[in-house]
This record gives structure tokens, C-alpha cells and sequence, in this order.
């Protein structure tokens, strides 16, 4: 599929409106930067940043909304606290499919790194390389607080109000992910055996001062994968493409161009 548009559309992937957004055009060989959002995150939340790396690559990029958030289709129904493998193995393949994208460069931040990271260990030989912003390994304490907080925060003024203005459904995309996270059944969740069965490069980039994670996630990534990346960022909290997107769009050119990407 190519597109020089940029401006968000819908596309239909089994049957369901999904918001995407494609940067650039395709090439014969350029690989695909695919951006996957955050837990509260959709196409309009990455701001301009996915624009600024695919520029500074000067790569093709494709940037959506999964279901339940953004402009996509609503959840049918409550969002399962697997959510993360099912958007890994199952909605993310069936998207790649749609917009005919076979070797892409998976590009996640928190949520959707994690969800990048399942999928390279599901399917070792469809990325060229993950770069992993804020990744979730397993559940910390501090992660479960912060949720916990900010869902507090929800009921309150000017957190829903703000969040509005990216999602159509805005309870649906808040509570899908807050309930996944604070249930009981989450505390469980882990994807150390995901990252150790993937194959291709990693680059994980984590901020020193990251309220949902400790840099033990990342740590654990080298320690499961020998020769990935590690990039930690001072003075930067859980969104490092906002905190300190020249240093992320440094590193994530310096990993890639090594790739020969």
C-alpha cells in the first residue's frame, strides 16, 4: 500500500475500522517503521515525533490506533487482561497482512513495546528489529501505583477532558487498560519467555526517571537477549520520545544504520 498522505484514515482489518496514518511512501526495499502507541496512546498522542524519526531515517513509517482507542472501532466488549498477546499475535499480524507490510521495523513505547517485543518472540522472522521505549517485562510495584494513581486522577477533573480530545470512546480506552492492569489476574503477567525467543535486534530505551517501571525492564532484556541495546536516559520520565526525542531519534538511527537498515 502507498500513500504520501498524512493525514489519519481508516482502514478495514477483519472487518474492523482501524485509525492509521502512513508517512512517506513505500519503497521496493525500505523497511516499515510501525509505531505502536502506548496503553492510553493513539495515532494523534504521538504528536509529531513519528514524523520527526521517519525524516530523520528517512524510512516509510505507519502509525495506528488499536481498537478501543483513537478514532479506531470500539472494544465489543471488556478488554481482556491478555490483551497485550492478543494484540501481538493476533490483531498486529492481521494489520501487517492489510497494509502489505512484511519485514517491518517495530517501533513501541511502553504498552505497545511490550506488544512489539511478544510479537518478535511469536514470530522470530517478520521483524528487522524492535526498538522497545519504556518496555513492560512483568509487573514492579511502582507500575501498579501509578495506575492506580492516575485512575484516581480519572475520576476527578480534567483527566478525562484531556483525554477526550484523542479517543472516541474515551471510558472505554481508560478503564479497558486501567481495569486490565489493577486486576488480579495481571499480576501474573510476564513476557520474559517472548523476549527470550525472539531473534532479531533489539534497542531498549528507558528513562531514568520512569514513574511505571524500574530500568531493571530493560536490564532484564539484555540479560535475556546478549547484544541488545541499552540506552538510559536522565532526567526523563516514561515517554522518552517527549522527554528527550533527539537522543532517541540518535539512537535509534545509530542501532539502525549499524542493521544496515
Amino acid at each position: 500500500m502507498k500513500s504520501r498522505a498524512d493525514e489519519p484514515r481508516h482502514i478495514l482489518v477483519d472487518g474492523r475500522r482501524i485509525e492509521c496514518r502512513r508517512i512517506g511512501e513505500d519503497g521496493p526495499s525500505a523497511p516499515v517503521l510501525v509505531f505502536l502507541h502506548e496503553g492510553l496512546g493513539s495515532v494523534r498522542m504521538w504528536r509529531d515525533f513519528p514524523d520527526r524519526l521517519c525524516a530523520a531515517l528517512g524510512l516509510p513509517g505507519l502509525v495506528y490506533s488499536r481498537l478501543g482507542y483513537g478514532a479506531s472501532d470500539p472494544l465489543s466488549g471488556p478488554r481482556n487482561w491478555r490483551f497485550m498477546h492478543e494484540e501481538a499475535t493476533v490483531a498486529l499480524p492481521a494489520l501487517l497482512r492489510t497494509c502489505a507490510i512484511e519485514r517491518p521495523i517495530l517501533f513501541g513505547h511502553s504498552d505497545g513495546a511490550s506488544i512489539a517485543l511478544i510479537h518478535a518472540g511469536t514470530f522470530p522472522e517478520v521483524p528487522r528489529a524492535v526498538v522497545a521505549l519504556a518496555p513492560h517485562l512483568f509487573v514492579e510495584p511502582v507500575c501498579i501505583e501509578s495506575i492506580a494513581a492516575i485512575t484516581r486522577d480519572y475520576a476527578g477533573p480534567g483527566l478525562r477532558e484531556r483525554l477526550a480530545r484523542y479517543h472516541s470512546d474515551v471510558d472505554g480506552a481508560f478503564h479497558g487498560w486501567s481495569d486490565a492492569w489493577l486486576s488480579d489476574e495481571f499480576a501474573a503477567w510476564n513476557i520474559e519467555d517472548a523476549v527470550a525467543a525472539s531473534r532479531c535486534p533489539i534497542l531498549a530505551i528507558q528513562g531514568e526517571n520512569d514513574q511505571y517501571g524500574t530500568m531493571r525492564q530493560i536490564e532484564r532484556i539484555a540479560e535475556l537477549r546478549p547484544g541488545a541495546r541499552l540506552v538510559r536516559l536522565p532526567d526523563c520520565r516514561h515517554s522518552p520520545q517527549f522527554d528527550r526525542p533527539d537522543e532517541v531519534i540518535a539512537a535509534t538511527g545509530e542501532f539502525l544504520r549499524g542493521l544496515g537498515a
